[in-house]
């Protein structure tokens, strides 16, 4: 009987041995279909031409292969790929591929149905929260887009993924199970074999996963979504903050970056006027003193239920200087795929239709 909550890119490569113990099947086949899984990137299982038929067939009758398939996508000015992919139960996520002239090739996957955080200003929170992804669920994303990738090269672009970062929909840290088992077999030899350095998890800042994060052996990236300086402001940027205030959050960052040896990111959304005044850049140098730490400063996009002053260039420019001029390491980071829905705050399912625009735009100092 066919287990359909469970697919074959949930079982870890011990797993696999396992249950191809259980069909009665040799070793050596539990080694073949992990390479038609994570380096030939079959979708099918009449694609794995040297397994027997009559074990396919078993295997097929089961558990099926992957647990999405492709509803739709668009493509951006810049490159970036969104796609909208349905889950086995019918619900639906976004995910995006964004390649990039130097070479390098990020995909961003999602980890939640939804996402329990809420923040006012993202698309995702205001969902709700559905589900959490399985790790099978986590891993063919990516998966999907590496055999994307092979089946139609991008010209004089990338030819692999070289960065995979948790900064879809949902928050990672609240996965943390699924998300940590789907890292450990994209990292391993035997599944896709992407280094640890080379993936990032972001996160609103749950500090208790934080801290489990910092004692694991991969040395995965940290991207902290920071948002403000003061516990006042974030309250209202973060929800999450009135649970994890900065003063737990920020210690927490600090024992992390020490412990890994890896340096984080706060991400910090600008919405002009209300969290990028000289006030906010000196608070903001004096929180992140002492944490070996990088700030990536992403202007506001508007979204369809929160409409705020996105920052011009100049302003971007002159609130990075403030924090250059105090010691901070700053870059000003451009959002990718805002055209198409698929910038920092925007991903939604959008299978459904998004709710009606207010009236008059939400302006961020009126935000509860």
């Amino acid at each position: 009987m066919a287990d359909n909550n469970r697919f074959l890119t949930d079982l870890s490569a011990n797993e696999l041995r396992t249950f191809m113990e259980e069909l009665g099947a040799p070793a050596y086949r539990s080694r073949q279909i992990l390479q038609w899984i994570y380096h030939d990137f079959v979708w099918s299982y009449d694609e794995m031409v040297n397994v027997p038929r009559g074990l396919r067939d078993r295997i097929a009758a089961i558990m099926p292969l992957h647990g999405l398939k492709m509803v739709n996508e668009l493509t951006s000015r810049d490159g970036t790929v969104k796609s909208l992919l349905e889950l086995a139960d019918g619900k639906t996520i976004e995910a995006a591929f964004m390649p990039y002239d130097n070479g390098h090739c990020t995909v961003c996957v999602s980890s939640q149905v939804g996402c329990p955080i809420g923040c006012p200003f993202c698309a995702t929170g205001q969902m709700g929260f559905e589900r959490n992804l399985t790790p099978g669920e986590i891993v063919d994303q990516l998966l999907y887009y590496a055999r994307r990738l092979k089946l139609t090269p991008i010209p004089n672009g990338p030819g692999f993924i070289s960065n995979l970062v948790f900064m879809g929909m949902g928050e990672p840290l609240a996965n943390y199970k699924n998300v940590w088992s789907a890292i450990e077999r994209i990292n391993a030899p035997d599944g896709f074999g992407l280094g640890a350095r080379n993936i990032t998890i972001s996160t609103a800042g749950v500090v208790p996963q934080i801290n489990q994060l910092a004692k694991e052996t991969l040395q995965v990236g940290l991207a902290v979504s920071l948002h403000a300086p003061t516990d006042v402001l974030r309250d209202k940027l973060v929800p999450l903050n009135q649970k994890h205030p900065l003063g737990e959050l920020l210690p927490a960052c600090k024992e992390y970056a020490e412990l890994s040896g890896r340096r984080i990111t706060f991400e910090y959304i600008v919405f002009h006027g209300y969290n990028d005044t000289d006030r906010h850049a000196r608070y903001l140098a004096k929180r992140l003193a002492g944490i070996n730490c990088h700030v990536n400063l992403i202007a506001a996009n508007r979204t369809e239920m929160f409409r705020s002053e996105t920052p011009t260039g100049l302003d971007m420019m002159a609130f990075q200087k403030q924090l250059v001029d105090m010691g901070m390491n700053c870059t000003i980071r451009n959002s990718r795929g805002v055209d198409i829905g698929g910038g920092c705050g925007q991903l939604r399912s959008r299978i459904f239709p998004p709710p009606p625009l207010p009236e008059t735009p939400v302006n961020p100092q009126t935000l509860p």
